[in-house]
């Protein structure tokens, strides 16, 4: 009986330890590319339920709704949008570092373009 209830406190306190350290992604980012030499921001709206990452992100254009995952540190989103009339899927795939901030890659399908991209919180994101 001692023994279970020494294994039951130490299982509660190691997942309550890591469920303090998990990210919290749901908020205000703003979001800088470079893709192809191109220059742009946006504003998105991150909602993190769990490890599953929904939402929106604003340009110089439309809203338009993300779909994505945490894993770790590692982040991915991506969103259907449209170049010149051609349908686009743009897929980030960065990683969460001890700063807060998000950086990585951006991949442009079907036209196999490729960029960077940094995400920072504004002061709503993670509460």
């Amino acid at each position: 009986m001692k023994m279970s209830l020494i294994a039951s406190l130490l299982i509660f306190t190691a997942t309550s330890a890591l469920a303090a350290g998990a990210p919290n992604l749901t908020g205000q980012w703003t979001v800088h590319n470079s893709i192809a030499g191109n220059e742009s921001d946006m504003e998105c709206k991150f909602v993190q339920t769990d490890a599953k990452l929904t939402g929106s992100c604003k340009g110089t254009e439309k809203d338009v709704q993300i779909t994505g995952s945490i894993d770790g540190n590692k982040v991915t989103w991506k969103y259907d949008s449209d170049f010149d009339g051609s349908p686009i899927t743009l897929t980030y795939t960065g990683t969460l570092d001890n700063s807060g901030k998000i950086a990585g890659n951006v991949d442009v399908d079907p036209f196999g373009v490729t960029g960077d991209f940094t995400a920072t919180p504004s002061k709503e994101a993670g509460k």
